[in-house]
């Protein structure tokens, strides 16, 4: 079984707990209706994870088969090397569900609330291992990880990332805070303001971004959602909006050119130039002299 399912009881928990701060500290954390999606999309997740997980299963076991390598499971290292080819690996997954379209059209479900609550951790897509992303990983088996060290590894991730989904939580010490992606960045990574659109990528660790250029420390209280929301709180319809669009932009296509761009190009590409993809908003509010958001915090 999943080690998510195990998880269940203690989301149910700490959503509770969540609730009752957010009552007596009069914060204002929840909605009911925007509760009620989160849970619905996360128990979809889960019922159709339940199928497309087993296949998953056996097309990493297939690559197993060729593996390069075959180190010891029984050694703590070859699970800390699991660990970071993970998170490394996660981090280039959810980059690219930001930067391709594609992608987006599966992760836009977790950023389509415009609440930040451990709710919105359970914001699940339906159709991410269905559009393929699995194949991110599919290079950990082939170099020797088993099939369920990286599944495990897997869950281990969404696991931990679920506590990051709250304001209940400032911020954390300052070395945990340079390491660990944290309350404070992920609540940059749900924004919809300009500067903070695409940052803070990591799954556990927060050091890609930091090596990678897509850093961006929490400067003051984000807004959380989509910069164009989609204004409903139907499953069906927050699960497949993003691929409805599509489709729509592929139906006006002139050239095989654009139905590309519309499908694997940058969110909010389009063909007359006045799309609003993150990097052409960033363009339009930053003065030339200033530098990336994003830019790696280590200085020499």
């Amino acid at each position: 079984m999943d080690l998510i399912h195990f998880a269940i009881p203690g989301f149910i928990l700490l959503i509770t707990a969540e609730v009752i701060f957010s009552a007596v500290e009069k914060r204002d954390l929840y909605e009911t209706k925007d509760a009620a999606s989160s849970i619905a999309m996360g128990l979809g997740n889960v019922i159709i994870g339940l199928f497309t997980k087993a296949v998953i299963f056996l097309i990493y076991l297939a690559a197993y088969e060729f593996r390069f390598f075959t180190p010891d499971a029984s050694l703590w290292w070859v699970w800390a090397l699991c660990f970071f080819a993970d998170d490394l690996t996660y981090y280039w997954f959810h980059r690219s569900s930001h930067e391709i379209r594609y992608f987006w059209a599966s992760h836009v479900v977790h950023h389509s609330s415009r609440r930040y609550n451990l709710s919105t951790a359970l914001r699940q897509t339906w159709t991410g291992n269905l559009s393929g992303a699995f194949l991110f990983w599919i290079w950990m088996p082939l170099v020797g990880f088993h099939p369920a060290m990286v599944m495990a590894m897997q869950s281990i991730s969404l696991l931990y990332q679920f506590w990051i989904h709250t304001e209940a939580i400032h911020k954390l010490p300052r070395p945990l805070e340079f390491v660990l992606n944290t309350p404070s960045h992920h609540r940059v990574h749900h924004s919809s303001e300009i500067k903070y659109l695409d940052r803070n990528h990591g799954g556990v660790l927060i050091i890609w971004d930091r090596l990678f250029g897509t850093f961006q420390p929490e400067e003051e209280r984000p807004v959380y959602g989509l910069t164009v929301n989609i204004e409903t709180y139907n499953p069906l319809r927050i699960a497949t909006h993003e691929w409805a669009a599509i489709w729509r932009d592929l139906r006006r296509a002139r050239t095989w050119k654009e139905a590309w761009m519309y499908v694997f190009g940058a969110p909010g590409w389009d063909r007359d130039g006045n799309g609003k993809t993150a990097k052409a908003l960033r363009t339009s509010v930053l003065p030339p002299s200033a530098p990336p958001a994003g830019m790696p915090l280590i200085q020499k």
